[in-house]
């Protein structure tokens, strides 16, 4: 009876020890997603950079990475105190006001669904594959 006491313990302890290995190894790895630059004002045409995220990441860290990276992306932000990071220009192009112009972010998920986000891209978490839209816009 105490060989199976034992045998069970060391199998729990085990498990016990082994288990966050196993389960968050694949989880905390960085993943792809893509990024698109579209100006729907202009017949410029469309860049797409690609770039792994980290798990969990914020696309703003993305976005760095990839102007880091090229010198075919670049973009300025201005911080807002109450919202953070907000998109004020790419590749030299600003959104003006007078102009009714801004950068719109969009995502493309993995199903093919566009979304809209709810925050910036200060706060916005990217999932595996999703491409997001940087696109110059109109309201």
């Amino acid at each position: 009876m105490a060989f199976k006491i034992a045998a069970l313990l060391s199998v729990f302890m085990l498990t016990y020890l082994l288990a966050p290995l196993v389960f968050t190894s694949d989880i905390q790895k960085p993943y792809p997603i893509s990024l698109l630059v579209y100006n729907s004002l202009t017949n410029q045409r469309n860049l797409t950079f690609n770039t792994d995220i980290a798990y969990r990441g914020i696309l703003l860290g993305a976005m760095r990475k990839i102007q880091e990276t090229t010198n075919d992306f670049k973009f300025t932000i201005k911080e807002d105190p109450n919202y953070g990071p907000f998109l004020v220009s790419v590749n030299g192009v600003p959104g003006i006001d007078a102009d009714r112009t801004y950068w719109e972010l969009l995502v493309k998920l993995q199903n093919g669904t566009i979304i809209r986000p709810d925050v910036g891209v200060g706060c916005y978490i990217p999932n595996p594959q999703d491409t997001v839209i940087l696109k110059f816009t109109t309201w």
